[in-house]
Formats: C-alpha cells, sequence, structure tokens
C-alpha cells in the first residue's frame, strides 16, 4: 500500500479523497491551510492511525520538503477555488495557485514522487466547440477581468507540471474536473448548488445569477474521486490531461426548481444580473461539457449518480448541520 500527500485535504474533494484512500488501505497525510478546507471534514479520521495532518501552507518549503519525503504519490487539490472568491482575492488566488503549484512541483522532482494536478474546466474560457476535448484551443478574457485570473493561473499549473514531465520525467497526471457537488461542498463563496439547497431549506430566495438559460454538468464527488483514484493507478495516464465530470446538462433555473422540489421549499427563484452577483461586466459561459473519450479509454469510467441523487445527498448533509448546531 502507499502512502499518499493530499494537498487540500480538510477540502471537500480532498476530505472525500482520503477517505476513499484510507478504505482501500492506504496511508493518507494532508496538508491544509483552512483557508477553504474545514477541519471538521477530516476530525472523524483524527483516531485513524494511518491519517495523519499538517495544518499549513504548501508554500511553506520546509514543511513540504518532509511532507513530500515521506510519501509516494502526491494528490495536488489545494487552490484558491470558487468564483466569488477568485473575484474578491485576486492576488491571493494567482500567488496560491501558482506559488504553491511550484513549491510542489520543485519538491516532488527533489525526490521523485508522482503528482495527480487538479485542474479545472475554467481552462477551456470562452470555448464554443462542444463538449470540449482536452487537446481544444482555448479562448480567455481579458486581463481586466478578474474572472480570468483562475483559468490562467490554473493554466500555468498545467503547463509547469507538463514541462516538469517532459524535461525531467516526473510522473505527472492532469485532471480538468467539472463542477464537481455532494455533501460538504460550502456555498460560502458561490458554489450554486449548496447555495441553492442551503437557501431553499431556510425558505429564503434561490438566487439565480444571470438568465438561468446558462447550463452545467454536476457530477457527485464520490465519482470523481473514483476517477482519480483510478488514474493514478494506470501508467498510460502519466503525461496527460483528463476532463471528470458529467455529460447531463442542466440550465441553472432548472437546477433551482430542482432543488426547490426535491426540498420541499417553497422559495422564491429570483433572478440576479452578473453586474450585481459579481461585478461589472462580469463574463460567463453558457455551456459547459466534457468530453468524457479520453479518460474512458484508459479507466472505463463514468459517473454513477444521478443529479437528483445528488441533490438529495446535499438536502441531508445541510439538515443535519442544522440538527448539529453548524449552518
Amino acid at each position: 500500500m502507499t502512502h499518499a500527500l493530499i494537498t487540500g485535504g480538510a477540502g471537500f474533494i480532498g476530505s472525500h479523497l482520503t477517505e476513499r484512500l484510507l478504505a482501500a488501505g492506504h496511508t493518507v497525510t494532508i496538508i491544509d491551510d483552512l483557508s477553504t478546507g474545514q477541519f471538521k471534514n477530516i476530525a472523524p479520521l483524527e483516531s485513524n492511525p494511518n491519517f495523519h495532518y499538517a495544518i499549513e501552507d504548501i508554500r511553506n518549503i520546509h514543511v513540504m520538503d518532509r511532507l513530500v519525503s515521506e510519501c509516494d504519490i502526491i494528490y495536488h487539490l489545494a487552490a484558491a477555488v470558487g468564483v466569488q472568491k477568485i473575484i474578491s482575492e485576486p492576488i491571493n488566488t494567482i500567488e496560491i495557485n501558482v506559488g504553491g503549484t511550484e513549491v510542489l512541483l520543485k519538491t516532488a522532482r527533489r525526490y521523485r514522487k508522482k503528482v495527480m494536478l487538479a485542474s479545472t474546466s475554467e481552462i477551456y474560457g470562452k470555448g464554443v466547440r462542444f463538449p470540449f476535448h482536452e487537446d481544444d484551443d482555448r479562448l480567455i478574457g481579458p486581463t481586466t477581468r478578474s474572472r480570468w485570473s483562475y483559468a490562467t493561473s490554473k493554466a500555468i499549473d498545467e503547463f509547469l507540471a507538463l514541462a516538469y514531465h517532459k524535461e525531467v520525467s516526473l510522473p505527472v497526471v492532469i485532471f480538468r474536473l467539472f463542477n464537481t457537488v455532494g455533501p460538504r461542498q460550502t456555498g460560502q463563496y458561490g458554489m450554486v448548488l449548496p447555495r441553492f439547497v442551503q437557501s431553499a431549506l431556510r425558505g429564503e430566495p434561490l438566487k439565480v445569477y444571470g438568465d438561468g438559460e446558462q447550463t452545467r454538468c454536476f457530477c457527485n464527488v464520490r465519482d470523481v474521486v473514483e476517477a482519480i483514484y483510478a488514474l493514478a493507478e494506470v501508467p498510460q495516464a502519466i503525461g496527460q490531461v483528463y476532463n471528470i465530470g458529467s455529460q447531463e446538462e442542466v440550465t441553472i433555473g432548472a437546477l433551482a426548481e430542482r432543488v426547490r422540489t426535491r426540498a420541499k421549499s417553497s422559495s422564491a427563484i429570483q433572478l440576479i444580473p452578473y453586474d450585481q452577483a459579481y461585478e461589472t461586466g462580469f463574463e460567463d459561459f453558457r455551456r459547459r461539457v466534457p468530453s468524457l473519450e479520453k479518460i474512458q479509454a484508459v479507466v472505463e469510467w463514468e459517473p454513477k449518480t444521478t443529479l437528483d441523487d445528488t441533490i438529495d445527498q446535499i438536502i441531508q448533509y445541510y439538515r443535519e448541520e442544522v440538527d448539529h448546531g453548524g449552518n
């Protein structure tokens, strides 16, 4: 069994991946500065002798050197995430995403450790060819729109990781995530599904940004974790980039209706202009849907959880949060 290091391991996806690896018998160490992750996500694992953690910034080179030297594989999930956070904290977004990845890759090179690098569907920018394929051209908005800083910072992460693979043969696998959702995801930074669920349970209006006709594909976090785990197991994935997501498109307006129905809520649905929700001149995508041909060719993976089941899981999670005095 391997010893895995997960950056951002107290976060939404990181904590689910931690549980999956521990269940398979692996040893897991996580590092997280808790800027967006939450300690409660990993607190139940403290008693597991195969679980270890460090509450620290991944840019701390001394801590990272020790943790990387002790592991066999690195799952790099730490990043500034969420449209709201990206717009309100553009400096932090760029410095964490680029600087943190630079530290990680340099350290991984020192000890020749495999890196599983999380990227994002934001990479595709204002792409117009659907579904998105991993080698498609990218169309990114102007530098005067901070909304594009996240996509650009993650593109630099990809370029740097692939350069390490090409130049020094560092084993790297890149996976681009498309709207991963499920229990533990917070709506604090603009994540749409938990935000809708929380509003529905409180009887507050469900705020749909724009006209609500933009479509997204939501994939359950447990399915996503299975894809990441599977890619880590196949040598032919090294040096490649893979989409991970669902291909079931839904408009954001229809998503709000489904949440309201499944939560048995009487909340109203409100359309909020982008300029009010984010910033003047905010640019969004009309569609975002992945091609899964490449990943299915190497691991035969596909999402199994329906969107309605995922919504039900999130509703149950937040109801239990309320019962236990959470928010």
